[in-house]
Protein backbone atom coordinates (compact mmCIF):
# COMPACT_ATOMS: atom_id res chain seq x y z
CA UNK A 1 0.00 0.00 0.00
CA UNK A 2 3.04 2.45 1.01
CA UNK A 3 4.26 2.00 -2.47
CA UNK A 4 1.21 2.28 -4.24
CA UNK A 5 0.67 5.61 -2.17
CA UNK A 6 4.05 6.65 -3.46
CA UNK A 7 3.57 6.16 -6.58
CA UNK A 8 0.26 7.87 -6.79
CA UNK A 9 1.82 10.62 -5.16
CA UNK A 10 4.87 10.84 -8.28
CA UNK A 11 2.12 10.05 -10.56
CA UNK A 12 0.64 13.58 -9.07
CA UNK A 13 3.51 15.57 -9.04
CA UNK A 14 4.27 14.70 -12.82
CA UNK A 15 0.97 16.02 -13.53
CA UNK A 16 1.28 18.79 -12.02
CA UNK A 17 4.83 19.36 -13.32
CA UNK A 18 3.23 18.60 -17.01
CA UNK A 19 0.21 20.81 -16.25
CA UNK A 20 2.79 23.98 -15.76
CA UNK A 21 2.17 27.05 -18.18
CA UNK A 22 5.36 27.56 -20.00
CA UNK A 23 6.20 31.32 -20.42
CA UNK A 24 9.54 32.82 -21.91
CA UNK A 25 9.93 36.28 -21.14
CA UNK A 26 12.54 38.31 -22.96
CA UNK A 27 13.87 41.32 -21.14
CA UNK A 28 15.57 44.40 -22.88
CA UNK A 29 19.29 44.53 -21.27
CA UNK A 30 21.21 42.14 -19.09
CA UNK A 31 20.59 41.11 -15.67
CA UNK A 32 19.94 43.84 -13.89
CA UNK A 33 17.74 45.90 -10.96
CA UNK A 34 16.28 47.59 -14.36
CA UNK A 35 13.95 44.17 -14.27
CA UNK A 36 14.09 43.31 -10.20
CA UNK A 37 10.44 42.23 -10.60
CA UNK A 38 10.49 39.53 -12.70
CA UNK A 39 13.47 37.82 -10.50
CA UNK A 40 11.96 38.07 -7.28
CA UNK A 41 8.56 37.01 -8.61
CA UNK A 42 10.51 34.30 -9.55
CA UNK A 43 12.35 33.42 -6.79
CA UNK A 44 9.46 33.92 -4.20
CA UNK A 45 7.01 31.69 -6.27
CA UNK A 46 4.46 33.71 -7.44
CA UNK A 47 4.65 32.36 -10.95
CA UNK A 48 4.59 28.78 -9.64
CA UNK A 49 1.46 29.46 -7.72
CA UNK A 50 -0.26 30.92 -10.91
CA UNK A 51 0.76 27.44 -12.63
CA UNK A 52 3.37 29.11 -14.53
CA UNK A 53 7.05 27.76 -15.38
CA UNK A 54 8.37 31.49 -16.79
CA UNK A 55 12.03 31.24 -18.32
CA UNK A 56 13.85 34.68 -18.11
CA UNK A 57 16.10 35.28 -21.22
CA UNK A 58 18.57 38.18 -20.49
CA UNK A 59 19.14 40.79 -23.32
CA UNK A 60 22.40 42.53 -24.60
CA UNK A 61 24.00 44.96 -27.33
CA UNK A 62 23.06 42.64 -29.97
CA UNK A 63 19.71 41.24 -28.65
CA UNK A 64 16.48 42.82 -30.00
CA UNK A 65 13.25 42.01 -28.05
CA UNK A 66 11.76 42.92 -30.52
CA UNK A 67 13.46 40.57 -33.38
CA UNK A 68 13.38 37.83 -30.53
CA UNK A 69 9.73 37.84 -30.17
CA UNK A 70 9.27 38.03 -34.05
CA UNK A 71 11.23 34.97 -34.79
CA UNK A 72 8.97 32.79 -31.74
CA UNK A 73 12.16 33.26 -29.08
CA UNK A 74 9.22 34.67 -26.47
CA UNK A 75 6.06 34.75 -25.61
CA UNK A 76 6.60 38.09 -23.95
CA UNK A 77 9.00 41.12 -24.21
CA UNK A 78 10.06 44.09 -22.03
CA UNK A 79 10.33 46.95 -24.20
CA UNK A 80 10.32 50.23 -24.56
CA UNK A 81 6.62 51.74 -26.26
CA UNK A 82 8.87 54.29 -28.84
CA UNK A 83 10.63 51.17 -29.85
CA UNK A 84 7.42 48.92 -29.83
CA UNK A 85 5.35 51.19 -32.05
CA UNK A 86 8.20 51.77 -34.54
CA UNK A 87 8.27 47.89 -34.98
CA UNK A 88 4.41 48.36 -35.17
CA UNK A 89 4.13 50.56 -38.04
CA UNK A 90 6.45 48.63 -39.71
CA UNK A 91 4.31 45.81 -39.58
CA UNK A 92 5.65 43.86 -36.09
CA UNK A 93 2.37 44.00 -34.45
CA UNK A 94 3.20 44.36 -30.81
CA UNK A 95 0.82 45.10 -27.64
CA UNK A 96 1.16 46.64 -25.19
CA UNK A 97 -0.33 44.57 -22.00
CA UNK A 98 0.89 46.08 -19.23
CA UNK A 99 3.47 48.94 -18.01
CA UNK A 100 5.24 48.39 -14.79
CA UNK A 101 7.94 51.44 -15.36
CA UNK A 102 5.58 54.72 -14.59
CA UNK A 103 7.96 57.21 -14.79
CA UNK A 104 10.83 57.91 -17.17
CA UNK A 105 14.26 57.17 -16.53
CA UNK A 106 15.89 58.35 -19.25
CA UNK A 107 18.44 61.42 -19.31
CA UNK A 108 20.92 64.06 -21.11
CA UNK A 109 23.86 63.75 -18.64
CA UNK A 110 26.39 67.12 -19.50
CA UNK A 111 29.65 68.57 -17.94
CA UNK A 112 29.37 71.80 -17.05
CA UNK A 113 32.76 72.92 -17.83
CA UNK A 114 31.12 72.71 -21.60
CA UNK A 115 29.12 76.05 -20.71
CA UNK A 116 25.46 73.66 -20.81
CA UNK A 117 23.02 75.30 -18.34
CA UNK A 118 19.71 74.77 -20.49
CA UNK A 119 18.56 72.71 -23.64
CA UNK A 120 18.96 75.77 -26.13
CA UNK A 121 22.69 75.20 -25.00
CA UNK A 122 22.87 72.21 -27.09
CA UNK A 123 23.30 73.77 -30.19
CA UNK A 124 26.90 73.47 -31.48
CA UNK A 125 27.70 70.57 -29.48
CA UNK A 126 28.33 66.92 -29.79
CA UNK A 127 25.62 64.81 -27.69
CA UNK A 128 25.69 60.73 -27.61
CA UNK A 129 23.00 58.77 -28.04
CA UNK A 130 22.02 55.40 -27.58
CA UNK A 131 20.52 53.59 -30.98
CA UNK A 132 18.78 50.12 -31.46
CA UNK A 133 15.41 52.26 -30.94
CA UNK A 134 16.17 54.39 -28.20
CA UNK A 135 17.09 57.23 -30.36
CA UNK A 136 13.80 57.66 -30.66
CA UNK A 137 12.82 59.59 -27.76
CA UNK A 138 16.17 61.40 -28.15
CA UNK A 139 14.89 62.36 -32.04
CA UNK A 140 11.56 63.74 -30.81
CA UNK A 141 13.10 65.86 -28.44
CA UNK A 142 15.43 67.50 -30.66
CA UNK A 143 12.84 67.96 -33.23
CA UNK A 144 10.37 69.85 -30.22
CA UNK A 145 13.28 72.16 -29.64
CA UNK A 146 13.82 72.34 -33.56
CA UNK A 147 17.39 72.02 -33.38
CA UNK A 148 18.83 70.07 -36.06
CA UNK A 149 20.63 66.69 -35.61
CA UNK A 150 22.91 67.03 -38.85
CA UNK A 151 25.52 69.38 -36.61
CA UNK A 152 26.15 72.41 -37.34
CA UNK A 153 26.04 75.45 -35.27
CA UNK A 154 22.44 75.57 -34.74
CA UNK A 155 22.39 71.80 -34.60
CA UNK A 156 23.58 69.19 -32.78
CA UNK A 157 26.34 66.72 -33.63
CA UNK A 158 25.01 62.88 -32.93
CA UNK A 159 27.43 60.43 -31.65
CA UNK A 160 26.44 57.20 -31.67
CA UNK A 161 26.85 56.03 -28.18
CA UNK A 162 28.06 52.49 -26.81
CA UNK A 163 26.27 51.17 -23.67
CA UNK A 164 28.52 52.68 -21.66
CA UNK A 165 30.05 56.26 -20.29
CA UNK A 166 32.86 56.48 -22.22
CA UNK A 167 32.61 59.78 -24.63
CA UNK A 168 31.67 61.31 -21.47
CA UNK A 169 35.06 60.85 -19.62
CA UNK A 170 36.93 60.83 -22.88
CA UNK A 171 35.38 64.39 -23.65
CA UNK A 172 34.22 63.28 -26.95
CA UNK A 173 30.88 64.24 -26.11
CA UNK A 174 29.37 67.47 -24.13
CA UNK A 175 26.31 65.54 -23.30
CA UNK A 176 25.66 61.20 -22.80
CA UNK A 177 22.52 59.54 -22.33
CA UNK A 178 22.28 57.76 -18.72
CA UNK A 179 19.22 56.26 -17.01
CA UNK A 180 18.47 57.43 -13.47
CA UNK A 181 19.46 54.09 -12.42
CA UNK A 182 22.56 53.49 -14.01
CA UNK A 183 25.02 55.15 -16.01
CA UNK A 184 24.71 58.23 -14.22
CA UNK A 185 26.05 56.35 -11.73
CA UNK A 186 28.94 54.83 -13.63
CA UNK A 187 30.33 58.68 -14.10
CA UNK A 188 30.02 59.27 -10.57
CA UNK A 189 31.82 55.98 -10.18
CA UNK A 190 34.49 56.72 -12.43
CA UNK A 191 35.47 60.05 -10.41
CA UNK A 192 33.54 62.94 -11.85
CA UNK A 193 31.36 64.74 -9.27
CA UNK A 194 28.00 65.96 -9.24
CA UNK A 195 28.80 68.87 -8.72
CA UNK A 196 30.78 68.78 -12.32
CA UNK A 197 27.65 67.82 -13.86
CA UNK A 198 24.29 69.08 -15.19
CA UNK A 199 21.53 66.35 -16.05
CA UNK A 200 18.23 66.79 -18.26
CA UNK A 201 15.84 64.45 -17.64
CA UNK A 202 13.47 63.95 -20.19
CA UNK A 203 9.74 63.52 -18.28
CA UNK A 204 10.98 67.25 -16.23
CA UNK A 205 11.44 68.82 -20.15
CA UNK A 206 8.20 66.88 -20.93
CA UNK A 207 8.84 64.98 -23.73
CA UNK A 208 9.29 61.72 -21.48
CA UNK A 209 7.75 58.62 -23.69
CA UNK A 210 7.33 55.32 -21.62
CA UNK A 211 10.10 52.70 -21.13
CA UNK A 212 10.00 49.46 -19.50
CA UNK A 213 6.86 47.66 -20.78
CA UNK A 214 5.41 44.37 -21.52
CA UNK A 215 4.24 43.12 -25.22
CA UNK A 216 3.19 40.42 -27.03
CA UNK A 217 2.06 39.66 -30.51
CA UNK A 218 -1.31 41.01 -31.60
CA UNK A 219 -1.98 37.44 -33.21
CA UNK A 220 -2.07 35.37 -29.70
CA UNK A 221 -4.20 37.51 -28.04
CA UNK A 222 -7.18 36.07 -29.94
CA UNK A 223 -6.29 33.00 -28.22
CA UNK A 224 -8.32 33.07 -24.69
CA UNK A 225 -6.02 30.37 -23.29
CA UNK A 226 -2.86 32.59 -24.35
CA UNK A 227 -4.57 35.48 -22.57
CA UNK A 228 -5.36 33.69 -19.17
CA UNK A 229 -1.95 32.91 -19.13
CA UNK A 230 -0.88 36.53 -19.35
CA UNK A 231 -3.21 37.44 -16.67
CA UNK A 232 -1.44 34.85 -14.50
CA UNK A 233 1.63 36.40 -15.55
CA UNK A 234 1.21 39.73 -15.23
CA UNK A 235 -0.81 38.94 -11.84
CA UNK A 236 2.57 37.44 -10.59
CA UNK A 237 4.53 40.01 -11.86
CA UNK A 238 3.51 42.87 -10.47
CA UNK A 239 3.51 41.20 -6.63
CA UNK A 240 7.36 40.77 -7.53
CA UNK A 241 7.75 44.52 -8.35
CA UNK A 242 5.73 45.74 -5.45
CA UNK A 243 8.02 43.42 -3.50
CA UNK A 244 11.19 44.43 -4.84
CA UNK A 245 9.92 48.16 -4.33
CA UNK A 246 9.01 47.26 -0.23
CA UNK A 247 12.49 45.62 0.37
CA UNK A 248 15.06 46.88 -2.19
CA UNK A 249 17.93 45.22 -0.89
CA UNK A 250 16.46 42.26 -0.96
CA UNK A 251 15.40 43.03 -4.55
CA UNK A 252 18.83 43.70 -5.26
CA UNK A 253 20.10 40.50 -3.91
CA UNK A 254 17.83 38.00 -5.73
CA UNK A 255 19.13 39.67 -8.86
CA UNK A 256 22.55 39.13 -8.22
CA UNK A 257 21.83 35.56 -7.51
CA UNK A 258 20.72 35.42 -11.23
CA UNK A 259 23.35 37.20 -12.95
CA UNK A 260 25.27 34.14 -14.31
CA UNK A 261 27.73 36.67 -15.82
CA UNK A 262 29.16 37.81 -12.44
CA UNK A 263 29.01 41.45 -14.08
CA UNK A 264 27.00 43.72 -11.20
CA UNK A 265 28.32 44.32 -7.96
CA UNK A 266 26.07 44.49 -4.80
CA UNK A 267 26.62 48.16 -4.37
CA UNK A 268 25.58 49.30 -7.85
CA UNK A 269 22.74 47.16 -7.91
CA UNK A 270 20.86 47.99 -4.63
CA UNK A 271 21.87 51.99 -5.33
CA UNK A 272 20.30 50.82 -9.15
CA UNK A 273 16.86 49.21 -7.48
CA UNK A 274 16.56 52.02 -5.11
CA UNK A 275 15.81 53.98 -7.98
CA UNK A 276 14.24 51.77 -10.32
CA UNK A 277 11.79 51.70 -7.35
CA UNK A 278 10.83 55.34 -8.15
CA UNK A 279 10.04 54.55 -11.70
CA UNK A 280 7.62 52.18 -10.51
CA UNK A 281 6.12 53.06 -7.43
CA UNK A 282 2.77 54.63 -9.05
CA UNK A 283 2.10 51.70 -11.76
CA UNK A 284 0.00 48.85 -10.71
CA UNK A 285 0.97 47.24 -14.16
CA UNK A 286 -2.18 49.11 -15.69
CA UNK A 287 -1.65 50.99 -18.59
CA UNK A 288 -2.67 54.77 -18.00
CA UNK A 289 -4.52 55.41 -21.46
CA UNK A 290 -3.44 59.54 -20.60
CA UNK A 291 0.65 58.38 -20.56
CA UNK A 292 -0.04 56.41 -23.88
CA UNK A 293 -1.42 59.63 -25.36
CA UNK A 294 1.30 61.72 -24.42
CA UNK A 295 3.97 58.96 -26.17
CA UNK A 296 1.85 58.87 -29.10
CA UNK A 297 1.77 62.65 -29.54
CA UNK A 298 5.65 63.25 -28.83
CA UNK A 299 6.63 60.39 -31.15
CA UNK A 300 4.44 62.11 -34.02
CA UNK A 301 5.94 65.40 -33.28
CA UNK A 302 9.52 64.79 -34.81
CA UNK A 303 9.20 66.85 -37.28
CA UNK A 304 10.16 66.00 -40.78
CA UNK A 305 11.46 62.61 -39.98
CA UNK A 306 8.99 61.46 -36.87
CA UNK A 307 9.35 58.47 -35.45
CA UNK A 308 5.81 57.21 -36.54
CA UNK A 309 3.60 58.72 -38.97
CA UNK A 310 0.40 58.23 -37.68
CA UNK A 311 -1.96 57.36 -34.46
CA UNK A 312 -1.19 53.80 -34.13
CA UNK A 313 -4.63 51.52 -34.03
CA UNK A 314 -5.35 48.76 -31.49
CA UNK A 315 -1.36 49.14 -29.47
CA UNK A 316 -2.64 48.30 -25.92
CA UNK A 317 -5.23 46.84 -24.32
CA UNK A 318 -6.66 47.04 -20.92
CA UNK A 319 -7.93 43.52 -20.96
CA UNK A 320 -4.79 41.66 -19.47
CA UNK A 321 -4.79 44.13 -16.44
CA UNK A 322 -8.28 44.37 -15.90
CA UNK A 323 -8.41 40.79 -15.13
CA UNK A 324 -5.18 40.37 -13.52
CA UNK A 325 -5.78 43.42 -10.92
CA UNK A 326 -9.32 42.28 -10.56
Amino acid sequence: MKRLMMGVAALALLGGAAAAEEVTLQLKWVTQAQFAGYYVAQEKGYYEAEGLDVTILPGGPDIAPEQVIAGGGADVIVDWMPAALAAREKGLALVNIAQPFKHSGMMLTCLKETGITTPEDFKGKTLGVWFFGNEYPFLSWMAHLGIPTTGGAEGVEVLKQGFNVDPLLQKQAACISTMTYNEYWQVIDAGISPDDLITFKYEDEGVATLEDGLYVMEDRLADPAFKETMVKFVRASMKGWKDAEADPDAAAMIVLENDETGAQTETHQKRMMSEVAKLTADSNGALDPADYERTVATLLGGGSDPVITKAPEGAYTLEITDAALN
